[in-house]
Protein backbone atom coordinates (compact mmCIF):
# COMPACT_ATOMS: atom_id res chain seq x y z
CA UNK A 1 0.00 0.00 0.00
CA UNK A 2 1.24 3.72 -0.76
CA UNK A 3 1.50 6.05 2.19
CA UNK A 4 1.22 8.73 0.14
CA UNK A 5 -2.61 8.20 -0.53
CA UNK A 6 -4.02 8.15 3.35
CA UNK A 7 -4.23 11.83 3.04
CA UNK A 8 -6.70 11.13 0.33
CA UNK A 9 -8.43 8.00 1.78
CA UNK A 10 -8.96 10.06 4.92
CA UNK A 11 -10.77 12.60 2.52
CA UNK A 12 -12.71 10.36 0.88
CA UNK A 13 -13.92 8.62 4.08
CA UNK A 14 -14.62 11.79 5.55
CA UNK A 15 -16.66 12.83 2.23
CA UNK A 16 -18.46 9.77 2.36
CA UNK A 17 -19.52 10.05 6.10
CA UNK A 18 -20.71 13.84 5.39
CA UNK A 19 -22.44 13.23 2.39
CA UNK A 20 -20.16 15.16 0.12
CA UNK A 21 -20.71 13.83 -3.11
CA UNK A 22 -18.13 16.86 -4.78
CA UNK A 23 -15.10 16.08 -2.41
CA UNK A 24 -16.20 12.43 -2.77
CA UNK A 25 -15.76 12.52 -6.19
CA UNK A 26 -12.75 14.29 -6.52
CA UNK A 27 -10.89 12.14 -3.98
CA UNK A 28 -11.45 9.23 -6.08
CA UNK A 29 -10.36 10.68 -9.71
CA UNK A 30 -6.99 11.72 -8.04
CA UNK A 31 -6.77 7.87 -6.34
CA UNK A 32 -7.79 6.66 -9.93
CA UNK A 33 -5.47 8.47 -12.03
CA UNK A 34 -2.58 6.80 -11.20
CA UNK A 35 -3.97 3.38 -10.76
CA UNK A 36 -5.25 3.96 -14.69
CA UNK A 37 -1.33 5.05 -15.80
CA UNK A 38 -2.40 8.96 -15.93
CA UNK A 39 -0.33 10.06 -13.75
CA UNK A 40 0.51 12.86 -16.76
CA UNK A 41 -2.69 14.10 -16.32
CA UNK A 42 -1.66 15.57 -12.80
CA UNK A 43 0.85 17.91 -14.20
CA UNK A 44 -2.12 19.71 -16.29
CA UNK A 45 -4.42 19.00 -12.97
CA UNK A 46 -1.85 21.09 -10.99
CA UNK A 47 -1.39 23.98 -13.71
CA UNK A 48 -5.18 24.48 -15.34
CA UNK A 49 -7.37 22.47 -12.54
CA UNK A 50 -7.82 26.15 -10.85
CA UNK A 51 -8.42 27.77 -13.77
CA UNK A 52 -11.08 25.63 -15.29
CA UNK A 53 -13.09 24.88 -11.98
CA UNK A 54 -13.37 28.34 -11.71
CA UNK A 55 -14.83 28.67 -15.31
CA UNK A 56 -17.07 25.97 -14.58
CA UNK A 57 -18.64 27.90 -11.53
CA UNK A 58 -18.70 31.32 -13.28
CA UNK A 59 -20.73 29.85 -15.87
CA UNK A 60 -22.88 27.76 -13.24
CA UNK A 61 -23.72 31.04 -11.48
CA UNK A 62 -23.82 33.48 -14.86
CA UNK A 63 -26.18 30.93 -15.91
CA UNK A 64 -29.62 32.64 -14.94
CA UNK A 65 -28.54 36.17 -16.56
CA UNK A 66 -27.65 34.59 -19.93
CA UNK A 67 -31.40 32.24 -19.71
CA UNK A 68 -32.96 36.09 -18.90
CA UNK A 69 -34.05 34.72 -15.31
CA UNK A 70 -32.47 38.15 -14.34
CA UNK A 71 -33.74 41.00 -15.78
CA UNK A 72 -31.77 44.07 -16.71
CA UNK A 73 -33.92 46.37 -14.04
CA UNK A 74 -33.27 44.21 -11.59
CA UNK A 75 -29.46 44.25 -12.44
CA UNK A 76 -29.27 47.46 -12.28
CA UNK A 77 -31.78 47.92 -8.81
CA UNK A 78 -29.65 45.97 -7.03
CA UNK A 79 -26.60 48.39 -7.15
CA UNK A 80 -29.07 51.15 -5.61
CA UNK A 81 -30.22 49.54 -2.40
CA UNK A 82 -27.39 49.16 0.48
CA UNK A 83 -27.72 45.49 0.13
CA UNK A 84 -26.64 45.28 -3.11
CA UNK A 85 -23.46 47.60 -2.57
CA UNK A 86 -22.47 45.84 0.51
CA UNK A 87 -22.66 42.39 -1.66
CA UNK A 88 -20.16 44.48 -3.90
CA UNK A 89 -17.74 45.20 -1.31
CA UNK A 90 -18.29 41.62 0.63
CA UNK A 91 -17.54 39.91 -3.49
CA UNK A 92 -14.39 42.38 -4.13
CA UNK A 93 -12.80 41.41 -0.56
CA UNK A 94 -13.73 37.38 -1.10
CA UNK A 95 -12.03 37.57 -4.34
CA UNK A 96 -9.00 39.03 -3.15
CA UNK A 97 -8.87 36.68 0.28
CA UNK A 98 -9.42 33.02 -2.07
CA UNK A 99 -6.93 35.13 -4.68
CA UNK A 100 -4.34 34.99 -1.29
CA UNK A 101 -5.58 31.23 -0.84
CA UNK A 102 -4.08 30.61 -3.99
CA UNK A 103 -0.85 31.87 -3.34
CA UNK A 104 -0.81 30.40 0.00
CA UNK A 105 -2.07 26.70 -1.44
CA UNK A 106 1.11 26.92 -3.83
CA UNK A 107 3.29 27.69 -1.52
CA UNK A 108 2.03 25.54 1.13
CA UNK A 109 0.46 22.56 -0.16
CA UNK A 110 0.23 20.33 2.64
CA UNK A 111 -1.92 22.27 4.40
CA UNK A 112 -4.83 22.14 1.56
CA UNK A 113 -5.88 18.14 3.01
CA UNK A 114 -6.26 19.90 6.26
CA UNK A 115 -8.11 22.50 4.51
CA UNK A 116 -10.13 19.74 2.86
CA UNK A 117 -11.02 18.10 6.27
CA UNK A 118 -11.87 20.97 8.04
CA UNK A 119 -14.42 21.80 5.45
CA UNK A 120 -15.91 18.39 5.43
CA UNK A 121 -15.62 18.55 9.82
CA UNK A 122 -17.88 22.21 9.35
CA UNK A 123 -20.16 20.48 6.65
CA UNK A 124 -20.85 17.04 8.34
CA UNK A 125 -20.89 18.19 11.82
CA UNK A 126 -21.92 21.96 12.13
CA UNK A 127 -24.09 22.74 9.32
CA UNK A 128 -21.73 24.33 7.00
CA UNK A 129 -21.63 24.39 3.72
CA UNK A 130 -18.42 23.30 1.62
CA UNK A 131 -17.51 27.23 0.23
CA UNK A 132 -14.16 26.05 -1.23
CA UNK A 133 -10.57 25.68 0.40
CA UNK A 134 -9.34 28.87 -1.93
CA UNK A 135 -11.60 31.06 0.42
CA UNK A 136 -10.23 28.67 3.12
CA UNK A 137 -6.56 28.77 2.70
CA UNK A 138 -6.83 32.72 1.91
CA UNK A 139 -7.98 33.20 5.66
CA UNK A 140 -5.42 31.08 6.75
CA UNK A 141 -2.72 32.78 4.69
CA UNK A 142 -4.58 36.09 6.63
CA UNK A 143 -4.02 34.76 9.75
CA UNK A 144 -0.97 33.61 9.53
CA UNK A 145 0.75 36.47 8.09
CA UNK A 146 -0.86 38.95 10.91
CA UNK A 147 0.50 36.17 13.26
CA UNK A 148 4.12 36.73 11.94
CA UNK A 149 3.29 40.47 12.39
CA UNK A 150 3.28 39.83 15.43
CA UNK A 151 6.13 37.79 16.10
CA UNK A 152 8.13 40.46 14.86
Amino acid sequence: MNWDNIPLLIILALSMIGNNHTVSVSALVLLLIPKLGLENCFQFIDKQGINIGIIILTIAVLSPVAQGRIAMNEVLDVFKAPVGLLAVVIGIFLAWVAGQGVVFMKESPETVTALVVGTIIGVCFFRGLPVGPLIAGGLVALVVNALGLFKG
